[in-house]
């Protein structure tokens, strides 16, 4: 009985703590001159006065005499516009989610399979290794940071709501964090497709995923558990897993520089997972989109070479079969977890020399017995911020591919231009050597890890400079063949071809028509599975209503285009999501998705699907979109975009993080991607496009940005969500580059000072 009485002590004490915290209100308006106000000015350990410009737009542009206190004041101003999302990164990138959360199941078995991953197993060797510029750049910055924290009289949102505490940072952590931002894609198929292992025919459904070789978030079905859903939907939110990138050269621009357009793809939520920030000190003068709490910019430009790059989506890992490897190869350790409101627990970690035993973790669908270890080319030291320092302080292409040399993860195909009109591609990563035939089976034999004893870097791996069509285009497809296989699972070919139709067909190109290649919402994918589906019910005449044929001619008539007024799109895709199930086994859709834009595949299907099941399948499809059409005008109508935190998901009080539902164009494989499942009802896109850039090389001054909300990561602010209507509209911000532009454009200054 006591022990029953000292639980329920326990719980009420639990309960009572947790109401006091996840009930804290959100933080009172505050205008960009309140917020401005919030920053440290004095007693800063600067070298001399720095100078922190900001547009209306929250915004800052550095401006330094010397690099360290460029570094410092970055950090500074990251912190003072993203601490809160700093902390929980930082916290998700350690495995330390139980900290925040408490004591909730799925949360532990997603913790416990990112302890086995161990993001930060190389983050201390890194920086013992880094060159003596890398490291003072960023323990500066980790410097800023603290300061910051250590003297903000007011701390963001999230502190409250999770707890945190004024925990000092160190500068592995921001490696660490790297790492986050870079897990490997493979990782997320080989979760959707583990189930599919159970089937006898199991070995065939690999080899048609293999050979499609492209992959694609799962649009008609999720058989795995919630929990391994949930952490697909942690990595592919928090890493880069996406992007369009495409420059065009002075041939085609008629300027005499290149110009660049990118935009990358992430999950959807508030605060925004970039920041924009420029700086100008001694070494850099630089403007872009960083990842907040990592001080390089990934995407943008300096005076001389701009830059961006999509995720090539390459084989940096592998299961091995850890099964029958004797018990003196397994070593296991013991790691300690905190838990919010509740007592401390601890997990069992078991390491090979073949990688972690990935299969330890709960939440991975396998078979009985399945022991398999993860070897990720993450757990080799590689420095991805020399390489990226360097790249941000590049004069032209030989010192921007020679900085990349040393660039390991996430995978990029980087995408340059400079302002002579040259453009260029590099396939940047680390790779083991492999045989170019395809593996057996997802979980390889121990004897193949011998191909990992030698590693390939982008010196090896293909690259392309001014090519005769005047113009590059990466879209996280397939890339040019190499010497080793660079990956199996690659985005199906609708973005890449659209991007290479819409800038072959003009013989010059402007930045107004980059801008609208970003938005563009045609998909090549469904209209060959328009196509088919028409020319199947054509060919067979099926009896049908008056109002299902007109949904047939109205999916006939459609263009391909997902634009928010679009009538058309909503009969396409509601046919779909009642069709596909119908006419498909479960798995064979999961194998479908698995393996790229399953309209793709499907539309080579359909004429052979048998006769009596396609009609059966006719009649569901048509069914959902009657209702569908009658319930939505429009594709915006039902297709949208919901912009809200993370924090949503909070039961109860979730409600007050969602700050807008608004109509959305574009769908899983367009241009404009807004990936979601499909459906014919009312959906969220969850996942796409989320910030864009485009720069003209011939003016250092031209350059505009813009991503869904705003560049501050503090509630409630005026700048928390300016930019959502200019996003949803295509409309972006000019930023330049030059100092005297910033100091004449960016109407607000604060001055730092030394003590």
């Amino acid at each position: 009985m006591r022990a029953i009485a000292q639980f329920v002590v326990v719980v009420g004490v639990v309960l009572g703590v947790a109401s006091c915290a996840v009930f804290t209100p959100l933080p009172e308006p505050r205008t960009l001159e309140q917020r401005l106000a919030m920053l440290p000015t004095k007693g800063l350990p600067v070298g001399a006065p720095v100078t922190v410009w900001w547009n209306e737009r929250h915004v800052p542009f550095i401006e330094a005499a010397s690099d360290r206190d460029a570094a410092f004041t970055l950090g500074l101003v990251h912190a003072h516009l993203r601490l809160g999302q700093m902390e929980v990164m930082r916290r998700v990138s350690q495995a330390r989610i139980s900290e925040m959360a408490g004591p909730i199941p799925q949360v532990g078995d997603i913790e416990h399979a990112l302890r086995i991953l161990n993001l930060g197993k190389t983050s201390s060797a890194v920086y013992a290794a880094m060159p003596a510029d890398t490291k003072a750049w960023l323990d500066a910055f980790v410097e800023g940071v603290n300061f910051y924290q250590a003297n903000a009289t007011e701390l963001p949102h999230e502190y409250a709501l999770l707890g945190l505490d004024r925990e000092p940072w160190r500068s592995e952590e921001i490696l660490t964090i790297g790492r986050l931002a870079s897990v490997d894609v493979s990782w997320l198929v080989w979760i959707r497709l583990m189930p599919l292992r159970e089937r006898e025919d199991w070995p065939d459904l690999w080899r048609q995923v293999l050979e499609e070789g492209t992959t694609s978030a799962p649009s008609f079905a999720w058989t795995s558990s919630n929990a391994a859903n949930e952490f697909s939907r942690l990595l592919s939110t928090m890493s880069r897993t996406g992007s369009n990138s495409m420059a065009v050269s002075a041939a085609k621009t008629g300027t005499g520089a290149a110009m660049i357009a990118s935009d990358p793809h992430l999950g959807i939520s508030l605060p925004n997972l970039w920041v924009l920030a420029g700086v100008k000190s001694p070494s850099y003068n630089m403007v872009g989109f960083m990842v907040p709490g990592v001080p390089f910019v990934a995407v943008g430009r300096n005076e001389n070479i701009a830059w961006g790059g999509t995720n090539m989506r390459s084989a940096g890992s592998d299961l091995f079969d850890v099964s029958g490897l004797p018990a003196d190869q397994i070593n296991e350790r013991t790691v300690s977890v905190e838990t919010r409101w509740w007592f401390d627990s601890e997990y069992k970690i078991r390491e090979t020399p073949y990688g972690p035993i990935l299969s330890d973790a709960a939440l991975l669908p396998k078979r009985q017995g399945d022991q398999f270890a993860l070897r990720w080319i993450g757990h080799y030291p590689s420095d991805e911020f020399t390489a990226m320092l360097r790249v941000n302080r590049a004069k032209d292409w030989n010192e921007f591919r020679s900085a990349l040399e040393g660039f390991s993860i996430s995978p990029q195909n980087f995408v340059y231009a400079d302002v002579r009109g040259n453009i260029g591609q590099v396939t940047a990563t680390h790779l083991p050597k492999r045989s170019k035939e395809l593996p057996k089976d997802l979980i390889r034999p121990l004897s193949d890890a011998a191909a990992w004893d030698e590693i390939v870097t982008s010196r090896d791996l293909p690259s392309s400079f001014n090519p005769k069509e005047g113009f590059l285009a990466s879209a996280n497809n397939r890339g040019a063949e190499a010497q080793i296989p660079i990956g199996y699972f690659f985005s199906a070919d609708d973005r890449v071809t659209r991007m290479q139709e819409l800038l072959g067909a003009k013989a010059r190109v402007t930045v107004d028509d980059l801008k609208r290649v970003q938005m563009d919402t045609y998909s090549r994918s469904s209209v060959a599975m328009r196509d088919a589906f028409v020319a199947r019910i054509r060919r067979e005449t099926p009896e049908l209503s008056a109002e299902q044929s007109r949904i047939v001619e109205r999916i006939a008539a459609w263009n391909g285009r997902y634009d928010r007024d679009n009538a058309d799109a909503v009969a396409f895709e509601a046919t779909m999501a009642a069709f596909m199930p119908a006419a498909f086994a479960a798995e064979e859709i999961l194998a479908f998705d698995a393996a790229g834009s399953a309209y793709a595949r499907v539309a080579g299907q359909v004429a052979a699907i048998d006769g009596a099941k396609f009609r059966a399948a006719l009649v569901e499809g048509l069914k959902a979109a009657e209702t569908a059409v009658k319930t939505y005008a429009a594709w915006g109508d039902m297709h949208r975009m919901v912009v809200q935190a993370q924090f949503a998901a909070i039961p109860v009080i979730g409600g007050r993080y969602v700050f807008d539902d608004v109509p959305a164009a574009g769908s899983s494989e367009t241009l404009l991607k807004t990936d979601h499942d499909t459906s014919a009802e009312r959906h969220p896109t969850r996942y796409g496009a989320q910030a864009r850039h485009v720069s003209d090389l011939s003016d250092p001054d031209a350059n505009w940005f813009v991503m869904l909300g705003g560049n501050d990561g503090w509630y409630n602010s005026s700048t928390f969500r300016d930019q959502v209507e200019s996003f949803q509209r295509g409309t972006s911000y000019q930023v330049p580059l030059k100092i005297d532009s910033v100091r004449a454009s960016f109407k607000h200054k604060t001055v730092l000072n030394a003590p």
